[in-house]
């Protein structure tokens, strides 16, 4: 982990601190804002509920328990000047009592996962509170990027969409029969996602 005198660490609380306006001037401009919708409703050709992953703590988590609940999953980063979100997603996950957030953290984008699983649970229980299911640090990119990704990202599975994250905290939408209803970029809020 990055210690916190670092010039790393001092960074990236730097941007931690316009994390508000740089947000408010992509919600003006739409600088950095993708966002797309499964307009055709098109159905998984497989079923996001037969996946599995490890849970940060090493348990194997079968998707099947989801089933009847939206759920955004989000590629996570503790170094990332979008990091913020981590307390934005918090927030929406306790405010819904419909929606599953899973985060998935990911050293992929600028190197900015920096810790083993037990250093990011414990950074994002210490300041952002997180309660939502973190998973183990694995691929969300590329050709090593782990099944989940691979399913959020491959027609042949989802029914549409080929969009990988670009970078850190790209949030895939799910509706409660695990069908794939949008994707958004980073500079999205999650508190914009769901109304």
């Amino acid at each position: 982990m990055i210690r916190n005198n670092s010039p790393v660490y001092i960074f990236n609380r730097l941007l931690w601190k316009i994390y508000g306006l740089r947000m408010k001037i992509s919600k003006l401009t739409g600088l950095g804002i993708t966002a797309l919708h499964n307009t055709r409703d098109a159905k998984p050709k497989a079923s996001f509920y037969a996946l599995k992953a490890k849970a940060n703590n090493g348990e194997t988590i079968n998707f099947e328990k989801y089933r009847g609940k939206k759920l955004l999953v989000v590629n996570l980063a503790s170094g990332c000047g979008f990091t913020p979100q981590y307390g934005e997603l918090q927030s929406l996950y306790q405010q819904r009592d419909d929606l599953e957030i899973l985060g998935f953290p990911s050293n992929n984008f600028g190197s900015q996962e920096y810790g083993l699983d037990d250093e990011v649970a414990k950074f994002c229980k210490t300041h952002y509170h997180v309660t939502f299911p973190l998973f183990k640090k694995d691929d969300v990119a590329g050709t090593t990027r782990q099944v989940v990704y691979q399913w959020l990202t491959s027609p042949a599975l989802n029914g549409w969409n080929t969009l990988e994250p670009k970078w850190n905290f790209y949030k895939y939408l799910l509706d409660e029969e695990g069908n794939l209803q949008e994707v958004f970029s980073s500079s999205v809020s999650p508190m914009d996602i769901l109304k």
